[in-house]
């Protein structure tokens, strides 16, 4: 048992075995019953995508030892934690003293596993948790003869059995209940300042986890808790108050109300050094970006006035204000490209600066605290177009920031209309979104919310949107395609004023007659994935792919000084050499994709071999027609257009790795679908190892 008892909080010997927390723990009094419960953090030697779609990188399970010394029994049971809806774990153990010999320990275990779903990966996780658990019986037995030989290093060998007390003394009868010893919080010697004593200061500290209350001296007016701040026990209003003190004396510059500090405790489960940190964190980035004065002194873009689908709508039930947002509906490619991500995240944080408005006046409004609010999002229209990587990763750095000055903004979120592609996005982006913020997630697919327990559990008839089929008319714009003539090339994305962000995703280059641009990327593993997405701003252009086994001349400027290849409209880099030849130096893996002035273009390639693949953009010259000596008009027009023989390209690649790539369905190989039913025209063009989505 003493043995069993070092296998926590962490063993090195179980690598998956991450770390432990005690949750729960009781001793008798005549410390014969010992019950123990702790939270078990693993990391399952699972594939990454099934992670991925998972939206964890870890597993908790909940374990409870119960150790009977007069019984001289210990018995273990543990059970999933995570995703207890969908998968049912159990598991039984028991080490008891053999009926024979009393030297000897029986051990038994049991264990049962129940998969009701699992986003279509039922077999996979079976075999998973299979493979885990004969694992871990394998090395049972390995890991207690560890910890007994590291026991016997350390000289011991016996430990006494257990016997009962012979008689009680006096002083148990009042002395009392042990209690768990708890380090003190690093919290600044404020408390000797208010003129509290030593018994007083003990008092108030507490440790991150288990706070215990403060003094009587310390207590906020009840009716302006149950005004503005809730329901607050005794030790959450001491967190509240011993935060916002320490606030005072150590922070320069404007402090938050005590509605937006609760917020951070809240997230942090009133651990105040966790709470401290990240609030600390938050008013430093709020002073450096001039956050608090972004209602006041930024106007959104008019693209985003017209194109941005979501909006403000009177409140829900409970009175908190209600934000509804078509996503389905809006242009995500379309409004990067057009404003980049400065200016998305700005509207978002205005949209967060607005809901912190509206709340503090629904709590005038209604008479009691509001300090959060209600997300509607319509998902009607969502397809493969909104998975654009490029996109996708602005959405999660955005996510990644308003989780970090928000937390505990979002009191619920209702998703409508999610169509079979939602689980797609839900995978990329789950993972940047905090437990206690998913469970506040509600999802409904098709017309469900139409239904019991939809909309009208939250949401009063009179004013669900008219789109919904309610009665009431939503001022929320509509969306739509942003116009390509307001795209903006990455240069003038960085002209803008001061930046939240400073890496673009983007890059511009310059193409010309007889001088392509071209990209290296070198591949080391094969079965790799290359991914590109391009537009072509200005002319007509040819992209291929080519490989070879040797690496090209490090890359160099063109010199023709006639094409202006150094100005700000983009770069032009060339790196098959002129001697090389094609069948020989390097080999073409795809088919040419000819590609029209105004085109978008996502596609991908998996790679065969290892070694050097170039991706080329090559002006396109016109075919002359063959049936007739005069040229169509279409050619004529087309001729016009790039007069001065140059053509442009915004382009982004990435490099999936093949175990992310292969069976995923964010591959570009789904992207067959336009943009909604918004979309004017959609063309695919697929290959045997590619395949490019191309939309006008």
């Amino acid at each position: 048992l003493q043995a069993y008892e070092r296998r926590f909080p962490t063993c090195p010997l179980i690598p998956m075995f991450v770390a432990s927390d005690t949750v729960n723990e009781y001793k008798s009094e005549d410390d014969s019953i010992h019950v123990i419960e702790r939270r078990c953090k693993l990391d399952i030697d699972a594939p990454r995508l099934l992670k991925k779609i998972a939206g964890v990188d870890y597993v908790y399970f909940v374990q409870k030892n119960s150790l009977n010394r007069r019984e001289r029994t210990l018995h273990i049971e543990a059970y999933n934690e995570t995703f207890s809806n969908r998968v049912i774990i159990n598991e039984h153990c028991s080490y008891t003293v053999h009926p024979d010999n009393e030297d000897w320990t029986c051990f038994e275990q049991s264990a049962s596993l129940d998969i009701k779903s699992f986003f279509g990966f039922e077999s996979t996780v079976e075999k998973i948790a299979m493979k885990q658990y004969t694992s871990n019986i394998k090395k049972g037995k390995e890991i207690i003869e560890y910890y007994l030989k590291q026991l016997e290093e350390e000289g011991i060998t016996f430990v006494p059995r257990w016997t009962p007390p012979v008689a009680c003394k006096l002083e148990s009868s009042t002395s009392h209940p042990r209690r768990p010893v708890s380090p003190a919080i690093n919290i600044p010697d404020s408390a000797t300042k208010e003129g509290l004593t030593n018994k007083e200061i003990l008092n108030t500290s507490s440790s991150p986890s288990e706070p215990t209350a403060g003094t009587p001296d310390d207590k906020l007016d009840a009716d302006y808790i149950k005004r503005y701040l809730g329901d607050l026990t005794p030790i959450q209003e001491s967190c509240l108050i011993r935060l916002r003190q320490w606030l005072q004396e150590t922070h320069k510059g404007k402090i938050p109300k005590d509605e937006h500090i609760l917020r951070f405790l809240r997230a942090r489960d009133f651990n105040i050094d966790k709470a401290r940190e990240i609030l600390c964190q938050s008013l430093t980035w709020r002073k450096q970006h001039q956050v608090d004065y972004i209602l006041d002194t930024w106007n959104p873009p008019q693209v985003l006035q017209d194109y941005y689908a979501g909006g403000w709508h009177h409140h829900d039930k409970d009175g908190r204000p209600l934000y509804v947002l078509r996503l389905g509906q809006m242009d995500t490619k379309g409004l990067v490209r057009a404003l980049g991500e400065e200016a998305l995240l700005r509207y978002v944080l205005s949209i967060n600066e607005e809901g912190l408005r509206r709340c503090e006046e629904n709590t005038k409004v209604f008479g009691r605290p509001i300090s959060s609010w209600t997300c509607l999002v319509d998902l009607e229209g969502l397809n493969m177009r909104h998975l654009w990587r490029p996109g996708v990763k602005a959405l999660l750095r955005i996510i990644e920031v308003v989780e970090a000055n928000y937390p505990e903004t979002l009191g619920r979120l209702l998703i409508l209309r999610a169509p079979r592609v939602f689980p797609v996005l839900w995978t990329l982006v789950s993972p940047f979104i905090d437990d206690n913020t998913r469970k506040k997630f509600l999802i409904y697919a098709g017309n469900d919310y139409q239904g019991p327990g939809g909309l009208l559990d939250y949401i009063d008839k009179e004013i669900i949107p008219d789109f919904l089929g309610g009665e009431c008319m939503c001022e929320v714009p509509e969306g739509g395609l942003v116009p390509k003539s307001l795209y903006r090339t990455a240069e003038e994305l960085e002209n803008e004023d001061i930046k939240l962000w400073t890496e673009t995703i983007y890059q511009s280059a310059s193409v010309f007659k007889g001088a392509p641009h071209e990209v290296l990327i070198q591949i080391v593993d094969a079965s790799s994935v290359i991914t590109w997405d391009f537009d072509v701003c200005k002319g007509d252009i040819v992209f291929n792919i080519f490989h070879s086994k040797r690496a090209p001349q490090p890359p160099k400027k063109d010199s023709l000084g006639a094409h202006s290849i150094t100005s700000p409209g983009g770069n032009n880099v060339q790196l098959i050499d002129k001697v090389w030849q094609l069948g020989r130096d390097y080999s073409m893996v795809e088919s040419p994709l000819i590609c029209k002035e105004g085109e978008s273009v996502q596609g991908s390639h998996v790679t065969r071999w290892p070694g050097f693949y170039i991706l080329q953009w090559k002006f396109h010259n016109m075919p002359a027609c063959a049936t007739t000596s005069l040229p169509r008009v279409d050619d004529v027009l087309a001729s016009l257009q790039v007069s001065s023989h140059k053509c442009k390209v915004m382009y982004y690649t990435e490099v999936i790795g093949s175990e992310d790539f292969r069976g995923s369905m964010t591959s570009l190989e789904s992207s067959h679908s336009g943009f909604s039913q918004l979309s004017a025209a959609t063309t695919s063009s697929s290959q045997s190892h590619s395949s490019s989505m191309i939309s006008r």
